[in-house]
């Protein structure tokens, strides 16, 4: 079956949820009749949107309703696993929707190839980087008092189909990591691609690098 990418630029959460959940939804259907499909690979930015996955917990959000107005923010509670993360503009957000079974993937193997694909994109730019042990997605020096976090990750499967997918941090304006507790984590910091680069990356070429690695990763299997 064919892999199409798309590239919603910047839209906002609601919206990229509905189509992201249409697009499964189908998938799945399509799936059970035995009908043709297509895999998409789902590249984007948002608004200002802090997201509380099914395992998080209400207390690592710090600000009240009327502090997230304040900073031009919004909460969703959603249904991908993982606890809370924020997504907002110089954030890359890619939401693969895929048939697992096409490509032989378990869930814990499907995580596993974003992380790598966003490990290769990092060394890409010269940036060492890796996994940390029971803390899904991307870190620096994971295994030290510096850990930070570059990518967050969060899956929802279902009928061996998948929606959500990873956020990596490439020109994000980190100071909004500071009002929550980044996926539960109190003694972890987060990072970007600007901040250990000292400078702005184009996001076009940072997708054009992710896809590009995720393709690969799939196509080896």
């Amino acid at each position: 079956m064919k892999t199409i990418v798309t590239d919603w630029n910047l839209v906002p959460y609601a919206e990229a949820w509905q189509r992201q959940t249409e697009w499964f939804d189908n998938l799945i259907l399509a799936k059970q009749k035995g009908e043709d499909y297509e895999n998409r690979i789902i590249m984007c930015e948002h608004p200002h949107v802090y997201t509380l996955g099914r395992s998080g917990k209400e207390n690592n959000m710090l600000l009240t309703e009327a502090q997230l107005e304040k900073i031009g923010a919004t909460l969703y509670h959603i249904d991908r696993g993982g606890d809370i993360t924020y997504h907002g503009p110089g954030q890359l957000v890619c939401y693969p929707i895929l048939n697992l079974e096409e490509f032989g993937l378990g869930l814990k193997e499907y995580v596993h190839v974003l992380e790598e694909a966003v490990i290769r994109v990092c060394e890409s730019y010269g940036i060492s980087a890796g996994r940390l042990e029971k803390a899904t997605g991307v870190w620096l020096e994971g295994n030290t008092s510096r850990a930070r976090k570059i990518c967050a990750i969060g899956v929802r499967s279902s009928h061996f189909v998948t929606m959500h997918g990873l956020a990596l941090n490439v020109n994000t304006d980190l100071r909004y990591f500071s009002y929550i507790h980044p996926c539960g984590f109190i003694d972890k910091g987060v990072t970007s691609l600007r901040q250990e680069l000292g400078h702005d990356l184009p996001m076009s070429e940072v997708k054009q690098r992710l896809e590009a690695e995720i393709k690969a990763l799939l196509i080896a299997l």
